[in-house]
């Protein structure tokens, strides 16, 4: 008996982990079988076994195909059987996609994002109006924020209206208008705020359930008493 057991360390490597010592033990004798037709039987169920373990995935197109090439890829591509897909090849399966470009995106502001520079592209596209001002508007707004986010300290509305002026190259000058931003206890103190009014709220709510708690359990040891 214990000549018969058999350690990891002595097995070949698992090609899919996935799927388990049994899948690739059923590939193995597919694969030793001697007649194609055996063969085909054998891969079939094989793949019947696998789409088990997803079975919300294993009617669909796509997938199948996807199981068949993972039987081949177990196989180590030396199995002889007439798969409804193409075999596929192994230097295509190994090979390495394309690198991808990093976006080098540097913006002038750091602080305020690359965000920022799409927003002023889009007003610059729209035609000069109320239209156009109102998201010119937001827009500064939004830097403001993005600003004391970045500085804590309060924040001059000429320092947001030169840096806009400069992204937009010149097409947006709010300096010229009249009206202000929001002020700065607005933009950093509105989610404290509206967090302290959720708390108290709750608070509230406790309280409130602990008045019941005690007036019942007076009223109950008050009816004890008399009885």
């Amino acid at each position: 008996m214990i000549s018969s057991l058999e350690y990891n360390t002595e097995r070949n490597q698992l090609v899919i982990p996935e799927y388990g010592r049994h899948i690739q033990k059923l590939v193995e004798h597919c694969r030793a079988l001697e007649t194609k037709e055996e063969r085909n039987k054998m891969a079939t169920a094989i793949i019947g076994v696998m789409g088990n373990l997803n079975p919300h995935l294993r009617d669909v197109a796509d997938f199948q195909h996807k199981l068949w090439d993972q039987l081949f890829v177990i196989a180590n591509f030396d199995l002889d059987v007439d798969s409804p897909y193409p075999i596929p090849d192994r230097e295509e399966l190994a090979a390495r996609p394309a690198r991808m470009s990093y976006p080098q995106k540097r913006p002038r502001y750091r602080f305020y994002g690359n965000n920022i520079q799409g927003m002023i592209n889009v007003a610059l596209g729209w035609e000069k109006g109320e239209k156009r001002e109102a998201l010119a508007y937001i827009i500064a707004n939004h830097m403001k924020k993005s600003f004391l986010n970045w500085n804590k300290d309060s924040v001059d509305d000429a320092v947001i209206f030169k840096h806009l002026f400069e992204l937009s190259e010149g097409e947006i000058n709010l300096a010229a208008k009249e009206e202000d931003l929001l002020e700065s206890k607005a933009l950093i103190y509105r989610n404290t705020s509206t967090n302290r009014s959720n708390t108290n709220d709750n608070k509230r709510q406790h309280g409130k359930k602990n008045t019941r708690n005690n007036s019942s359990s007076s009223s109950n040891s008050n009816r004890r008493r008399r009885n």
